[in-house]
Formats: structure tokens, C-alpha cells, sequence
């Protein structure tokens, strides 16, 4: 049987750290495959807030809604372990984007998984539709691709 292959986009937009906690782990002792989606989610809120957005949107704003997954699982990780979390914004689109993720161990930079999640725009508050993108979640995006142009070119 083939196995999932992701290929994700070159840069960083966003990174985060989490913890490994107990609450996390499976029978294996190891990150739950469900507990690491959980953790997809907090990067994601995380990263919504730096962009001064939110899952739910306001009445003048649309909120988002997670159309699909991909998770591809490449080493365990374990109770009080730190994840880095990089998540980088592609292909958008009229009413979406894509979003991928590379999660890594902090002390170790082991790779533990590669993820993508489609997002969908969504009116939360009048239609309960999708909705298009605004202008201003793209402008955001390029502001803060900008931003780290501008530290990388400083860096020696």
C-alpha cells in the first residue's frame, strides 16, 4: 500500500512550541495521532491571532472551517517533549487556502510529523455558507512574508 506523501511549501510564516502532555500520550506511551491533530489546531489559533483573526470571524469578517486533513506521522514523540510547530500559508484561493505544518522536537530537531490542512472561509454569524476570502487575510499574509524578507536580509 503507498503511503501518504507530503510535500510541503518552502518558508515559515508562523511557529509555535507546545508540550507533549500526559493527557496526549496513547497505550504506545507515545503523541496520540488524535492528540497531535489537537495540538494542529492550537498552532493554528495561535497563528490566526498573530494575522488578528479568529476561527468564528466576526458579523464583518468570515471565520474559517477545516475542510480536510493530511498527517503524515514520521517519528514519536513523548511525555514533556517540546514541538515546534511551522506552519506555512499556500495556495489560496478564492474562498480557501492550505495550510501545512512541520512539527519538529525543539532538543533534537527530529522531524515527528508533516501536515496540511484545507481551510475553507465560512460566514458563521448569517449564512452559515462559505464565504470569500478578504482582501485583508491575503494582505496580511504578504505583510508578514515581507517582514521576515526583511530580518533574512539582515542576517550575515
Amino acid at each position: 500500500m503507498p503511503r501518504l506523501k507530503l510535500t510541503l511549501p518552502e518558508g515559515t510564516d508562523f511557529e509555535t512550541q507546545l508540550n507533549v502532555r500526559v493527557t496526549d500520550l496513547n497505550y504506545g506511551n507515545h503523541l496520540a495521532n488524535q492528540a497531535l491533530l489537537g495540538m494542529l489546531h492550537e498552532a493554528r489559533v495561535r497563528f490566526l491571532a498573530y494575522l488578528n483573526y479568529t476561527e468564528l470571524g466576526n458579523a464583518t469578517t468570515p471565520g474559517i472551517i477545516l475542510a480536510d486533513v493530511e498527517i503524515q506521522f514520521r517519528h514519536e514523540a513523548f511525555l514533556a517533549d517540546q514541538l515546534n510547530i511551522a506552519l506555512r500559508v499556500d495556495q489560496l484561493n478564492r474562498v480557501g487556502f492550505d495550510l501545512y505544518y512541520r512539527v519538529s522536537n525543539v532538543a533534537d530537531q527530529t522531524e515527528i510529523a508533516l501536515a496540511k490542512t484545507s481551510i475553507v472561509f465560512f460566514d458563521y454569524h448569517t449564512t452559515h455558507k462559505r464565504a470569500s476570502m478578504p482582501a485583508s487575510f491575503e494582505q496580511a499574509i504578504n505583510a508578514i512574508r515581507e517582514k521576515h524578507e526583511k530580518i533574512r536580509k539582515q542576517q550575515p
